[in-house]
């Protein structure tokens, strides 16, 4: 059992994280939202679940460095800044950060990445991705996961070959690019496809999130798995054993 605290906990996010604690024996150290004080609740906690703001993301992890507990990050949105602050807290606890707390989206894109790596540039791959009509950034999260295994897979740079937002005379589209397309509407928890188009046929490789609470529970995996261990950085497919 492990204390658990959330942060973002007024969230949706945070409400369905907190049933999974309850539901998985684990204890609820607390919430945290805006304008609480994120060190009082890492101080009574084992482990930090945050799903809040990129904003917030600073504060959240000196919260966590100064009660040298673990934190397992799903906030989307982050840039390169939030990454670099992620790596300078990892050298000092143990940090999963993560798109998409899914462990269907992770197997997803293991094995995103091990079709890449087998199939030649002249496959190319697309990524489509649905949400609600509420969620703020795009492509998502996961979208962006999808593609950094893609890329990976690929051994390219996702930032030096991502098309995203095509519109009027694009021209012919360039060979070696992953490209990128959002749709938003409705009440859609999440519906990722990862398409793989070669000459004269196609694979598309695709998880759909039936409700929140799959996010919630992977949080909940991953805060067990990432509990006692060393500092640094770790992946949602570590925790799988991928």
């Amino acid at each position: 059992m492990a204390n658990i605290g959330v942060v973002g906990s007024d969230g949706a996010m945070g409400k369905a994280l907190r049933d999974v604690i309850d539901e998985s024996g684990h204890d609820y150290s607390g919430g945290a939202d805006k304008g609480d004080d994120v060190q009082k609740l890492a101080a009574v906690s084992d482990v930090l679940v945050d799903f809040s703001a990129p904003s917030a993301l600073q504060t959240n992890l000196d919260a966590a460095v100064k009660a040298g507990i673990p934190i397992v990050i799903g906030t989307t949105g982050l840039g390169e800044a939030h990454h670099k602050a992620i790596d300078r807290a990892a050298q000092d606890i143990a940090v999963l950060q993560t798109g998409n707390t899914s462990l269907g989206v992770t197997l997803l894109a293991h094995l995103v990445r091990e079709a890449a790596k087998r199939l030649d540039s002249d496959w190319d791959i697309e990524i489509v991705e649905m949400h609600h009509r509420r969620k703020v950034d795009a492509p998502s999260g996961t979208a962006l996961l999808l593609g950094e295994a893609a890329a990976d897979g690929r051994g390219i740079s996702l930032e030096d070959n991502k098309e995203s937002g095509r519109d009027g005379n694009t021209g012919a589209r360039k060979e070696g690019t992953i490209g990128f397309a959002a749709l938003r509407g409705g009440t859609v928890a999440g519906e990722h496809s990862v398409i793989l188009a070669g000459n004269e046929e196609r694979i598309t490789l695709s998880h759909s999130a039936e409700n929140r609470m799959i996010f919630a529970r992977g949080a909940i995996r991953a805060a067990e798995w990432l509990r006692g261990r060393e500092e640094g950085r770790y992946t949602m497919e570590q925790v799988l054993g991928l």
